[in-house]
């Protein structure tokens, strides 16, 4: 399929879906939010791909936020349709069966940094810069920024953050555990790809099933949780990658898994 806004490549069992508005600083418009939407329900359904890595086009910016000049023409019920596709395009990635990983190039702010926290894994570059700067412009987070960023950090800083609107630098990211690793510019992408094939030679079912019990985990008790985590554990025994990886083990060999 063709797009607009976004480049996808497909490199075996990891797939790059690049926002490609680089004269925007890959703002996210409706059509943009859109054509992502379509992209991760097409990857999530291949079963070739295992790890998706969502980055953005050039070397200013990951997603700078939401479509300014776009969002100077919505009326406030346009504006609350528009918070709300962002809101769903952003929960079907972290909700989707399989990992993704942000590489945050630059700039990560607003809609940007909403965006990353959808995703599973947050790599930046060392040049990259976060915040949410939407009181800046009299609105406040509207694609699940408010409620993801105090998930990932202490509600305080979260509120700080959100509040001051103050951009803050890749190494603060990873200080406040807003992002996993912070790497060279030039070795974002293949830090990312490596990672993502490590992940891709793990059991597909077993991880699909790891990210389903920490995801749904997080909005239950500690008990409940654990009962879930004893279900999933019971279910991926009845899987042929289970028998596959505990035979490859036995036998000292490495494992082939079928997804399955």
């Amino acid at each position: 399929m063709s797009w607009n806004n976004i480049l996808v490549e497909k490199d075996g069992p990891v797939a790059i879906l690049t926002i490609n508005r680089p004269q925007v600083l890959n703002a996210l418009n409706a059509e943009t939010l859109t054509e992502i939407d379509g992209a991760i329900e097409e990857l999530g359904a291949d079963p070739a791909v295992r790890v998706i890595i969502i980055t953005g086009a050039g070397e200013k910016a990951f997603v700078a936020g939401a479509d300014i000049a776009f969002m100077s023409k919505l009326t406030p019920l346009e504006a609350k349709d528009f918070a709300r596709l962002g809101q769903k395009v952003l929960s079907k990635i972290e909700n989707l069966p399989k990992p993704v990983i942000a590489a945050v190039n630059g700039f990560a702010l607003g809609g940007g940094c909403e965006l990353a926290m959808a995703c599973d894994i947050r790599v930046a570059s060392e040049k990259a810069k976060f915040g949410q700067p939407e009181v800046n412009l009299g609105l406040i987070a509207g694609f699940g920024g408010t409620q993801r960023l105090t998930r990932l950090v202490n509600p305080g800083l979260a509120k700080e953050i959100l509040f001051t609107a103050d951009m803050f630098d890749a190494e603060t990211a990873r200080r406040i555990g807003l992002v996993n690793h912070v790497v060279p510019a030039e070795e974002l992408l293949n830090f990312c790809r490596g990672m993502a094939g490590r992940i891709a030679a793990r059991g597909p079912v077993a991880v699909r099933l790891t990210k389903e019990a920490v995801n749904e985990g997080l909005e239950m008790d500690l008990e409940k949780a654990l009962v879930h985590e004893a279900d999933l554990f019971g279910l991926v025994f009845a899987t042929a990658d289970r028998e596959e990886g505990i035979t490859a083990f036995l036998n000292k060999r490495k494992p082939q898994f079928q997804g399955r």
